[in-house]
Order: structure tokens, then sequence, then C-alpha cells
């Protein structure tokens, strides 16, 4: 008999043998009925997997995380074995999945066209509905490498992997393939699925190398999620921010600078409110705000690390016979600052905040718009603390962090905590400190978490926000990173109550992170129709005819007085023309002024996305607008 404890701490005894799905029928039906795999003291296993001994157990059902990806990469093999059906020249290179679905790189000389896909779908129901069991066979290493002899890609990747012994996978009679696991019980547990794209690939990422034919694929739990994802998709375009910063002439980019945006007026007038907001809160917090330089000596890079370990994405120069590189980060700029001069326990926390332009080099085949540029910039703070001044310094940027996202109208925020690493610097004891430090300000904020055992960075533990878009996409934008690192690396002291030089606790945090990427994220959040306080024209003034263009010009200019972003049309186009116009170009507000406005001083209000108007006497319409600027609300409505 064995021993399974389960994740609530209750412990089975099963007879040996049973298998692991076995298992999950005693635990319950439903269970059971849900399950796709599981987890054996952590490692994800097979549900034909005995248990031979006394173990800890998690069933990984198709509703989790987990098992959505497990669900995908066994898609992945069925899509394989359907294309190598279709074209049996096809050599299969690897399958991983990716978010929202899953690739397979191919090696075929023919070309797989987007015709082809609905008969690669088709050939993969047939595969699903056959209901062939995924069936696991380990050779050890050597064993591996006779069985696919001939096969370049096979090979390879056997030498890559980890381990004395290589598995594989097949389902049907000739179907088998390289692959860790674990998968779904049988191919008709796939779900619903979709080839959706296909592209090259060079293998391993080389140029030098043969190029691929990568085909992307989606798999979900059942149609409907599948439709709802395609229906995202299509909404996505739509609301593409290259597509809507052309139409709108916010930014552009040019062959002369591949991954450099260049903001035109009306998106510089959405960088500036932006800007203008993240230093008022940070006024707010009692942050103080420097500038460093773009571009600094290689002695700099050295000491703080990023020559050794993240040269390949800098970019270089030299001046006077010295080597120098532009900055990919803030953070050694900011370690100057505070080495510039000696520092007391009593100025701790010190909260050093930087709009910082950063460069990063990108392979051009990964660059997408604003959102994967080579030149960005950073909102960076680094705080210097003691420690016990961490718990208190991490509440008050998550105090921050939210206090800014709520103003953009993202309040879905996922967050991680991430651990110490297996390669790490710093005593076990500062580890422990600070994570602990980290998880009460979590706790004491009351916001829910989770854990990521060992992906923290070398240098110390950090928080991650991941925030929702109108989509339901999520997108990574703020940190917060505790390191032991760079103040020892660069020297950095300060004198303590017992008059002794100790090393200060350096907190990195970024909340928007890169500013051009943010932009982008929020040309697509809102579509285009930005709130009132970001709208790079707030309101147009649109005359009914040339009798009342005094009226209009009288009030454009009291408009623009009071603050406003407010342009005029007094062309002798048509109303109709003239408001489908300001609607086609997302202005917030419509003045419509005709004869019956002029004589009552009052103006006729369109909101945009509307086909209604309300009459408003202008000091009234000029109170309500401003309240909207005020409270950074979404609404319009007045």
């Amino acid at each position: 008999m064995s021993k399974v404890t389960l994740p609530d701490g209750k412990v089975l005894e099963i007879q040996d043998g049973l298998t692991i799905g076995q298992v999950a029928e005693k635990i319950g039906a439903r269970l059971a009925r849900d399950a796709v795999a599981g987890k054996i003291n952590s490692q994800a296993v097979d549900l034909n997997t005995p248990v031979k001994t006394d173990i800890s157990l998690a069933i990984i059902t198709a509703n989790s995380p987990e098992g959505l990806e497990i669900i995908r990469h066994s898609c992945a093999h069925i899509m394989a074995e359907a294309i190598c059906s279709i074209w049996p020249k096809a050599q299969l290179v690897y399958g991983p999945t990716v978010e929202d679905g899953f690739y397979y790189d191919i090696d075929l000389d023919e070309p797989i066209r987007p015709e082809d896909f609905e008969k690669i779908e088709k050939k993969m129901t047939e595969i699903a509905e056959k209901k062939l069991p995924f069936i696991r066979r380990e050779l050890s290493r050597e064993e591996a490498i006779k069985h696919v002899a001939g096969n370049k890609y096979k090979i390879d990747n056997i030498s890559r992997a980890q381990g004395d012994t290589i598995s594989f996978y097949s389902h049907g009679q000739g179907f088998e393939d390289l692959c860790r696991g674990p998968h779904i019980p049988s191919t008709d547990r796939v779900g619903s699925f979709k080839v959706m794209s296909v592209a090259g690939a060079y293998w391993h990422g080389d140029p030098t190398q043969k190029m691929l034919q990568r085909i992307y694929g989606t798999a979900w739990r059942n149609k409907k999620e599948l439709e709802e994802y395609l229906h995202m998709l299509e909404e996505a375009k739509k609301r593409d921010h290259r597509v809507i910063g052309k139409q709108l002439d916010l930014f552009s980019f040019h062959e002369e600078g591949p991954g450099f945006a260049f903001f035109h007026p009306k998106g510089m007038v959405i960088w500036n409110q932006i800007t203008d907001f993240w230093r008022s809160i940070h006024n707010k917090y009692d942050y103080q705000e420097i500038k460093t330089p773009i571009i600094l000596n290689q002695e700099l890079w050295k000491l703080s690390g990023h020559w050794e370990n993240y040269k390949e994405n800098m970019y270089f120069t030299t001046v006077d016979e010295v080597e120098y590189a532009i900055k990919p980060m803030n953070c050694p700029g900011g370690c100057l600052v505070y080495r510039n001069k000696k520092h007391s326990y009593r100025e701790f926390p010190m909260r050093v905040a930087e709009l910082g332009l950063v460069h990063r080099h990108e392979a051009s085949g990964v660059m997408h718009g604003l959102v994967r540029v080579r030149q960005f910039t950073q909102d960076d703070a680094h705080i210097f603390c003691v420690p016990d001044q961490i718990e208190g310094e991490i509440v008050n940027v998550i105090n921050l962090v939210f206090e800014i996202y709520s103003a953009f109208g993202f309040n879905d925020i996922h967050i991680e905590l991430s651990t110490k690493p297996e390669k790490h610097i710093g005593s076990d004891e500062i580890w422990d400190v600070s994570t602990t430090a980290l998880k009460n300000a979590l706790e004491t904020k009351k916001i829910e978490y989770q854990i990521n055992e060992g992906d923290g960075a070398f240098y110390g533990p950090k928080i991650d926000f991941h925030i929702s878009d109108c989509l339901k996409r999520t997108w990574q934008l703020g940190t917060i990173q505790l390191d032991f690192s760079m103040p020892q690396r660069f020297g950095l002291v300060y004198t303590d109550k017992d008059n002794t030089e100790k090393t200060p606790v350096m907190i990195h945090r970024a909340i928007l992170g890169s500013f051009e990427r943010f932009i982008g994220i929020l040309i697509e959040h809102y579509g285009g129709n930005f709130p009132l306080w970001l709208a790079p024209e707030q309101m147009r003034v649109l005359t009914i005819s040339e009798k009342t263009n005094d009226y209009a010009q009288k009030l454009h200019r009291m408009l623009k007085a009071e603050g406003f972003r407010c342009d005029i049309d007094v062309s002798n186009e048509k109303i109709g023309a003239k408001i489908v116009r300001a609607h086609n170009e997302r202005i917030p507000y419509m003045l419509v002024v005709g004869p019956k406005e002029a004589e009552t001083q009052s103006v006729s209000v369109r909101i945009r996305g509307s086909k209604e108007s309300n009459s408003l006497e202008t000091g009234q319409f000029i109170a309500a607008a401003k309240e909207k600027i005020e409270s950074k609300t979404q609404d319009l409505v007045i």
C-alpha cells in the first residue's frame, strides 16, 4: 500500500500500481472527468502513470492554466501528425506551446499556405475522433539517438535534452515524436482547435541555417472558448495601435530608424499628459526626480555587470578612443548619483525617480509598433532604505501602482511574487527577510497573489503586476525588485545609528514600464477613444452655417482660454459631414452651434459615439468638462 497526500493535506491509502487517473476516480467522479494529468511531488506526469511509493499528488484539470497548456501541447502533436499525413516528406523539428496556442516547426520544401489550413483541421478532427491514447516510451540517451538515426533535428533535440532518459510520445499506429510530456489521456480530449497562421523561422534562430515553416495553432477547452478567442482577435485587429496611430496621426516609424518611434504633435499631447500625471503622483509620494546621461563608458557597465551579461543587447560608440555604451537601463546612473555624496540613515527612505531614455537591441523580426521598440523611456525609480523599511516601502509602491493604473481604467490586476532562484547572491537570511517583507506587504494590502517559486532575479525577489485590457489580454507592466548586488558592486554605503558604514537595500521599481509600450496598450485598450483628460483634441466647435461663425469663434477662444484642447470647424460643409469627421477622429465632444445657441450663449453637446445631443449653458458645460478632466473619469456623459 502507498500513501497519497493531497493538496488539502488529506492522505489516501491506495494499492500499489494504481494510476494517477484511478486515484482521481477515488477522489471524485467529477475530478476524474476533468483530469488531464497529475503532479507527483510537483512533477507533472500523465494520468496513466502508476503510483509505486508514498507521494504528494495534485490532479491537473482541463479548467486550470496548466491543464489548458497540456491540451495545447497535445494538440500540437495532433496537428503535426495531420501535416505529416498530408505531406509525407515533412520533417518535424519541434513544437512547443506559446501564449494562447502552440506551433510546430516543419522542414518541408513544398510551402504550406493558408488555403491548406482547412484540410489540416479536417485531418486533425479525424485523429481526435478516433480517441487514440497518448503513450509514453522512455529510452536511454544512446537508444534514443539510434532510434532517430538519420534525423538531424531529433538528434539535435536529444543532445540538448537534460537527463539520461529520453521520452517519446505516440498516438495511434503511425505517429511518434520526441517529447517531455505530459499529454492528455487520448486525442478526443483535445477540445476545440484552429490552425491560425504560417511563418518562416530559422532553425535555432540562426539565419545561416535553412528556413523552416512555422505553423501556428490554437486550442481551447470547448467551442465557446475558441469562438470567444477568435472574436477577441477580430476586435484586436480593429484596435491595432499601429493602424489607429496612423489614422489619428499620433506616431510613425521610418526606414531611417527601425524600431525608433517618431511621435507627432497629437501623440505628444498624450505623452505629456501621462508625464504630467506621473510627475504629480510621484510628487505626492515624495519622490525626487533625476536625469542621467544616455551614454556612459564601458567601465561603468563592467562594474554593473551589464557588460558581461547584457552586452549583446546594447549599442556602443567610441569617444576619444574610449569605449562607451548607450544605456540599456537606468540603474547604474542612479547609483552614481547616490554615490556622489555621503548619506545617513536619517535620509532613508530615499526615493529617486527617472524618466530615463534607454536603448536595447531587438531583432528586426520581433519589433512590433510601439510595444516592441529599440528606444524607449522607462519610468524607473530606485528606493534606498534599511531592511526594516522594506515592507513599508513596498506597501507605498503598491498604493502608487494602484492609483496610477486606476486613472487609466485598469482595475483588473494580477500580481505575482517570485522567490529565490537556485543561482543567487546574498545570504539566505537577507533573502528570507526580503521575501517575507514582500509577502507581508501584499497581505497587509489584502491582495491575492501567485507565488513563482525560484523565479526571482539572481539579485533579489520581485513582485510583478499584470493588467488586463478591455479584451481580457494580459500585459506585464509594473515590477518591484529588491537588489543586493548593485549596491555592493558600486560600494554604496550609509552611516548607521551606531556610526558604522552599511550597505543600503536598493529597490528597483517601474510602474508603466516603457512609455512607448504603454501608449500602444492604451490605444488598443481605448480603441483610440481616449478619455477626456488624455484626448489630443478634447472638443471641437462645429457651426451649422456661417451665420454663427462669430459666436463659434468667440466660444472657441473662450474654451482655449479655459485650458481645453479645442479646435473649430467653420467650413462650408453641411453639419452632418462635420459631425462624421469629428466622430472618425474620435473627438470626445462635438459642440454644435446655430442661431439658437448664439442667442442663448449655449452649446449643443454631442458625445463621441452617440447620436443624441444635449443643450447646455456654456458655463455649465465648462464646469462639467473640467470635473471630468480633474477626476480622470472614463465617462463622457454630462
